[in-house]
């Protein structure tokens, strides 16, 4: 592949220069700028970088992407395969062994370039077909890290020993398509959160400042709530991932019971998709990780030659109904998809 030297790309800043990789989070309370890549699974990549500037995704470069063809992509779960699995969950359910369990599919697409297939030309396009509040890039082809995210979803914010969540479920078209099976699915993950945060934070110091909010997002809308706390004393953020990750709203409820059912019914790694991704200052003692959702990774070491994959899922509740579960899937990719392959038609003409 051509030469792309490293880089990662949060919240307005560029960081250049790598200067160091590790899988220790402890390097998170140390100092420097760290991008940070957590897979769902739970392997962790910090990067630090020793040049970190202003400066603004750019305008998509013409030619810069080529995505896959539309018709290429492939899901890791069909459509029969979907909705027996929620079915399982809810048999579950009845059975008393969860509450609650997300299920997700990844799908993947060859890329027709893969030499030319750069991640941050890809956020370009994200940032005008589907601006996200926590979009970004992470690129270390050296490490196997090609990232681009549009995710909507804060899993942790830390300023100072102040640490704040921001789970989202429940999600529609409009407003008007929310259930009170959305409402209850919220409720119930943001206990799981305040339970979360509540192991590493002060006793009596977490609050839920806003519950089951309406935001307005590209082509949906979600139930987003906050849950905040202050880091109890010898706490750091190898204690913060330890007790929050993988992220409450990605799994279930309990969520040790939604990764047994998440390991049984789903038919691969969700890799990035789920995980957590961002950036820590470790100077400044401020970090913002997102949920590593509505995100494309490249994968260089399929069999069949370099992919590109994305992931997209929907919680389960006794109140889920399959078939609107997969749709909700469905409406979760469409638009993302559309952009990483050339045929979003946006407001100005088709993004590429």
């Amino acid at each position: 592949m051509q030469h792309l030297p490293p880089l990662a790309r949060f919240g307005g800043l560029l960081a250049t220069d790598l200067r160091d990789v590790t899988g220790d989070p402890a390097a998170l309370d140390s100092a420097g700028f760290w991008a940070v890549s957590a897979d769902f699974e739970g392997r962790l990549v910090c990067a630090r970088f020793g040049d970190v500037r202003p400066d603004p995704v750019p305008a998509p470069a013409p030619g810069a992407w080529r995505g896959p063809d539309p018709d290429d992509w492939t899901s890791s779960l069909d459509r029969a395969g979907y909705l027996a699995g929620v079915r399982a969950i809810r048999a579950e359910i009845a059975r008393g062994g969860v509450y609650q369990a997300n299920l997700c599919r990844v799908l993947s697409a060859p890329l027709p370039a893969p030499a030319g297939a750069d991640v941050d030309a890809l956020t370009a396009l994200l940032a005008r077909g589907n601006p996200a509040p926590f979009a970004g890039t992470i690129r270390l082809p050296a490490h196997g890290v090609e990232i681009a995210t549009a995710s909507p979803e804060l899993f942790l914010r830390r300023t100072g020993r102040t640490v704040e969540s921001g789970p989202i479920k429940g999600t529609g078209r409009t407003a008007a398509d929310l259930l009170p099976k959305d409402h209850a699915e919220n409720v119930m993950i943001v206990d799981l959160v305040r339970n979360d945060l509540g192991r590493v934070c002060a006793t009596g110091s977490v609050t839920v400042p806003e519950l089951c909010a309406v935001e307005e997002h590209p082509g949906l809308v979600h139930l987003v709530s906050t849950v905040r706390g202050e880091l109890a004393d010898g706490a750091g953020w190898p204690e913060l991932l330890a007790a929050a990750f993988p992220p409450g709203s990605v799994t279930g409820a309990p969520k040790s019971a939604a990764l047994r059912i998440i390991d049984a019914l789903e038919t691969a790694p969700r890799g990035p998709y789920c995980g957590g991704v961002g950036w820590v200052d470790a100077d400044r003692r401020t970090g913002e990780l997102a949920v590593g959702i509505r995100t494309f990774w490249t994968d260089r070491t399929a069999p069949g030659g370099p992919v590109l994959r994305f992931g997209t899922g929907a919680g389960i509740t006794w109140g889920s109904d399959p078939d609107r579960e997969w749709a909700e899937t469905e409406l979760k990719a469409a638009r993302l998809l559309a952009v990483a392959s050339g045929t979003y038609q946006g407001s100005g003409g088709t993004v590429r």
